[in-house]
């Protein structure tokens, strides 16, 4: 994600902080000064939400961790102000486990605020409820609290939550998962719009969560149908067949010709017919601003790059054209490179799939309609 910034690794997995966490700390900070006019009370202030995002880090590595034992890898674990977002390399396919991933994080704050309690009971025991507010109190109180409430909100059916990933899980065991997603994504934008709707009254950041749960809601029912789409269909049928290569003696002058008579930006550089590296669009530009278009493609093209076979399935290699962050994979059939898959042109298939299905459509409901009248 960009704008972050890595604070450690665990697992392999990174842990990053946005930047957006930084306006939380200053939100704390200002709020913490106004009310206590002292630096000690301001650092005890910023001390608690850092304890605090440490046990939502570790709500994220229930989900990574659990998600790892179904032989899911995580990419990374990004702290935002509204909480951590796990980003796993993908959803399991079986409902099972998919809610066993999602039980894991608020799991793991129960387990938490279990231990406050026990600590609370051996030191002294609970003070009242009445005491505790957002700045002041018993630091383990207000952390125990704050735990159990991590655990509850995130229970909610409000669906990318925890919760509603549970309300998905539950449904794909019955009904097609797809139709599940669908379901799932309108509980979440229900809720979402609740979210709203009460923050605009009482709490401006319950706005800002409602808009998380919108957009994550309708990002998840389109990924899950753009899958859909491209289960059992293999790479050949919608790779880009017409397309131009470099070789790495050419200068940067015939690519930048290349990109002007076409549409093509990103071209696989050939050598004694074997790809050996690639030339994107953003290493060109910046090679033409700081080498000039007579620097040769062999010194700037990228040597590291991801293939995929002609057979393989389209949904498995959008899965890693988009885990690899890359413009375009090249497509070989054995060792001869015979298409290039690119997010647009995938783009394109599934909407020239959608017209056909929607034609075919059309086309079954006149038949009927005729058969009727007759």
């Amino acid at each position: 994600m960009k704008w972050s910034w890595k604070i450690g690794e665990v697992s392999g997995i990174g842990v990053y902080v946005h930047a957006t966490f930084l306006l939380l700390l200053g939100w704390v900070a200002l709020s913490h000064w106004m009310e206590g006019r002292s630096l000690a009370f301001v650092a005890a202030g910023i001390g608690f939400i850092l304890l605090l995002f440490a046990c939502v880090v570790l709500h994220e590595f229930g989900h990574a961790l659990t998600a790892k034992k179904f032989g899911i890898k995580t990419r990374d674990i990004t702290l935002l102000p509204i909480g951590g977002v796990a980003r796993l390399e993908r959803m399991p396919e079986d409902p099972k486990q998919e809610l066993w991933v999602a039980l894991a994080g608020p799991a793991v704050n129960v387990v938490i605020a279990g231990v406050l309690f026990i600590v609370l009971q051996f030191t002294g025991g609970m003070e009242s409820l009445s005491t505790l507010s957002v700045t002041s109190g018993p630091f383990l109180e207000r952390l125990l609290i704050v735990n159990i409430s991590l655990a509850l909100f995130n229970m909610l059916p409000a669906f990318p939550m925890d919760g509603g990933r549970i309300v998905r899980a539950l449904l794909a065991m019955r009904m097609d998962y797809m139709k599940a997603t669908q379901i799932a994504a309108g509980l979440g934008q229900g809720m979402a719009f609740l979210f709203g709707f009460i923050g605009l009254f009482s709490n401006p950041f319950l706005v800002f969560i409602a808009l998380f749960v919108w957009i994550g809601a309708a990002q998840e029912a389109s990924m899950v149908q753009m899958r859909s789409a491209l289960g059992g269909i293999p790479v050949s049928r919608a790779m880009l067949s017409d397309f131009r290569t470099l070789a790495p003696n050419d200068p940067l002058a015939s690519a930048t010709k290349l990109i002007l008579d076409g549409s093509q930006q990103d071209f696989p550089v050939m050598e004694d017919g074997e790809v050996i590296g690639l030339l994107t669009r953003r290493r060109l530009l910046v090679a033409l601003a700081q080498q000039g278009q007579e620097t040769l493609v062999g010194e700037i093209m990228e040597r590291k790059f991801e293939a995929v076979d002609a057979s393989e399935m389209l949904e498995t290699a959008f899965a890693r054209l988009q885990n690899c962050q890359c413009p375009m994979l090249p497509v070989k059939h054995g060792n001869q490179l015979v298409g290039l898959l690119t997010t647009e042109n995938v783009g394109e298939f599934i909407m020239i799939q959608g017209a056909l299905g929607a034609a075919r459509g059309a086309g079954a409901e006149g038949k009927s309609w005729r058969l009727v009248r007759q």
